[in-house]
């Protein structure tokens, strides 16, 4: 669950995974530069685990024993338990009232209320076991275990979050970072690229994201990594095209 600088949960569609930008919008909104992930060791093990490959020994390893392996170790990836054990940002506890407590210790306030947060968890938790879940995070973990992809080795079994039985249970403080921007080289429909006088340079030709179509490009401001291959092959292909015809 994501969780306000002051212990509110982040309004739907804002779950992890969804829209970057409006999460960002709404954190920076509440006039505090970070927000919160609670979660449990069950949920760990699956989603953190493949929220980057580098954190993955069995994705980098292209080890499919290795992915199977996770499926029956309560621990997650070597490399995501050593963030969880030795990471500032990382607490884990084994009762809610101690998480709480650890997590205004870490920041140096008190804004953070248990019988609040208690309150929001609860709520969420009594909607696992209702066929007629209201939930939207709930709703849309379960339509992407309806993939067995997602199902296998992204998404953890939807459970209680203060259910002992997943724990521990675990706070991340997230500190909002510059990763990476969606920039290029300004181009024309033929891929050629302008130079900074405004003209085109001769045999310099761009594609993919050097072109700059992932970002405010051809996908929108709001675009979606996943969607960005279409935008290569359309790109090159163009490009291609534009340096043969240059070179007949």
């Amino acid at each position: 669950m994501w969780f306000d600088a002051t212990g509110t949960r982040l309004p739907s569609p804002l779950f992890p995974g969804s829209d970057t930008l409006g999460q960002l919008q709404y954190i920076v909104s509440t006039g505090y530069d970070y927000s919160w992930f609670v979660l449990t060791q069950s949920i760990i093990k699956k989603e953190f685990a493949l929220s980057g490959s580098e954190q993955n020994p069995d994705l980098t390893g292209k080890s499919w024993r290795m992915t199977a392996r996770r499926a029956i170790n309560k621990g997650a990836p070597a490399p995501v338990e050593a963030f969880k054990m030795k990471g500032v940002d990382f607490i884990v506890r084994d009762s809610l009232a101690d998480l709480v407590s650890a997590m205004n210790a870490l920041v140096g306030d008190n804004l953070l209320k248990l019988e609040y947060l208690k309150a929001q968890i609860e709520a969420r938790d009594r909607e696992i076991d209702n066929p007629y879940v209201k939930d939207t995070q709930v709703m849309n973990i379960h339509n992407a275990r309806r993939y067995i992809g997602d199902r296998l080795i992204r998404t953890a079994k939807p459970h209680r979050i203060l259910d002992p039985a997943h724990g521990p249970l675990i706070a991340v403080k997230l500190n909002i970072v510059t990763r990476k921007t969606l920039g290029g080289f300004k181009t024309d429909l033929d891929s050629r690229v302008f130079g900074s006088d405004g003209q085109i340079m001769p045999g310099l030709y761009a594609a993919g994201e050097a072109a700059g179509f992932g970002g405010g490009g051809m996908h929108g401001y709001r675009s979606l990594e996943g969607t960005f291959l279409g935008g290569c092959l359309f790109s090159g292909r163009n490009a291609g095209r534009a340096a043969a015809q240059a070179a007949s």
